[in-house]
């Protein structure tokens, strides 16, 4: 691999964490609000939430 290869790699490298970073704290934001609003342990509160409603459709449909 030559030094080009190397440093667009680590180039890469940076941007990806940069982007991780990004949803990281969006995530954290996000569960915060939810918390706020009432979802007791936040995205994971809405998560079974949502899962509930949507096999409570399946359950409708049939």
């Amino acid at each position: 691999m030559n030094q080009s290869n190397v440093e667009e790699l680590k180039r890469r490298i940076s941007e990806l964490e940069s982007v991780n970073d990004q949803l990281i704290a969006e995530l954290r934001y996000l569960d915060g609000l939810l918390k706020e609003v009432g979802f007791e342990e936040g995205l994971i509160t809405l998560k079974s939430a949502a899962l509930e409603l949507l096999d409570q459709d399946h359950e409708d449909e049939g």
